[in-house]
């Protein structure tokens, strides 16, 4: 699969005030987009970014639509940057360098026009500047259109009345948790991160009176962004169906599958050192205690949770 990713951050511009996290939160997406967990090739990441570039609105425009020409499979475009409301808050801008407070930028009706005549299957926009949650609106959409294109998803730093924030050490706010995201904090028990996923972790980095992120999308599946460590190893997840051999078996423990307990049992050693990771997942609970120490030694047993019990599910069918 062919991905391509373009990155634009811009702190410096002509007539908007200048601002200072934009190129530090690309030079942190970059490394986690660019490589998964494992080190292999994530996506293809063209960087823009306004200590190096003239980003003007010419060039921001023909980057776009080299991203958006054929060859690719996925698509991401992260901006970073002041985001103006124009349209009477209708739409809004992706402010470049060089604009003006009458020529703002490119406006995001002009970018989802190239998402709707490109071949790329799949579209992926993270916008982290101010008002950004107007993206995707339906004005921008066209008049005859409420949907967005299918395999298009917009992710954004705030609602569409809501300025975006900066630390105080240089960094978007939004970024700097969407970097937390990527860097396993949204990975699923697989170690998969997609965008739900990122969505769910930024809600809740958010509070009730911060900015809040908005998640658009027309998918039929969501696609990995990263492929981090998985919590349990796939080929001990697949052993699920071997211990646990019903979908509501309680499996009996006893002080043969703890280490340190003698005489030494390693095959049910190794089993109890799957669990323990299986537990630290949440897939798996002990019965009659709270801790499977315990479990293990006073002879009472652990089972799955739902959530096991979902990925025993997925093994059985052969779906894992």
């Amino acid at each position: 699969m062919l991905k391509r990713a373009l990155l634009v951050g811009i702190d410096d511009y002509d007539e908007f005030s200048c601002l200072r996290g934009c190129v530090n939160d690309v030079t942190a997406l970059y490394p986690l987009l660019r490589r998964n967990d494992d080190i292999s090739i994530n996506f293809s990441c063209q960087v823009l970014t306004s200590d190096k570039h003239r980003i003007d609105r010419e060039i921001l425009l023909e980057s776009i639509e080299a991203l958006l020409a054929p060859g690719a499979d996925v698509a991401l475009f992260y901006f970073a940057g002041h985001g103006d409301r124009v349209s009477n808050g209708a739409d809004v801008a992706l402010v470049a360098q060089n604009a003006t407070h009458r020529e703002p930028g490119v406006t995001l009706s002009s970018v989802l026009a190239q998402v709707v005549a490109s071949p790329v299957k799949e579209v992926i926009i993270i916008l982290d500047c101010c008002f950004s949650g107007a993206a995707g609106g339906v004005p921008q959409l066209g008049e005859n259109s409420a949907l967005l294109k299918q395999g298009l998803s917009i992710l954004t730093a705030s609602r569409g009345d809501q300025l975006s924030a900066e630390t105080p050490d240089g960094r978007g706010l939004f970024s700097t948790y969407l970097c937390g995201a990527l860097d396993n904090g949204a990975a699923d028990t697989l170690g998969k991160v997609n965008l739900a996923g990122i969505y769910a972790y930024l809600t809740e980095s958010f509070g009730a009176w911060d900015q809040r992120p908005t998640f658009k999308a027309n998918v039929d599946g969501l696609h990995d962004l990263r492929r981090c460590k998985p919590a349990v190893p796939h080929e001990e997840l697949l052993r699920l169906t071997e211990i646990f051999t019903d979908v509501d078996y309680v499996l009996p423990l006893d002080s043969s599958y703890e280490p340190e307990a003698e005489p030494q049992h390693p095959e049910h050693q190794d089993i109890f050192a799957i669990l323990q990771r299986c537990r630290a997942a949440k897939l798996v609970e002990p019965v009659g205690h709270e801790h499977m120490w315990h479990a293990a030694m006073f002879n009472f047993g652990c089972r799955l949770t739902p959530l096991g019990k979902h990925y025993w599910t997925m093994v059985d069918k052969e779906q894992l």
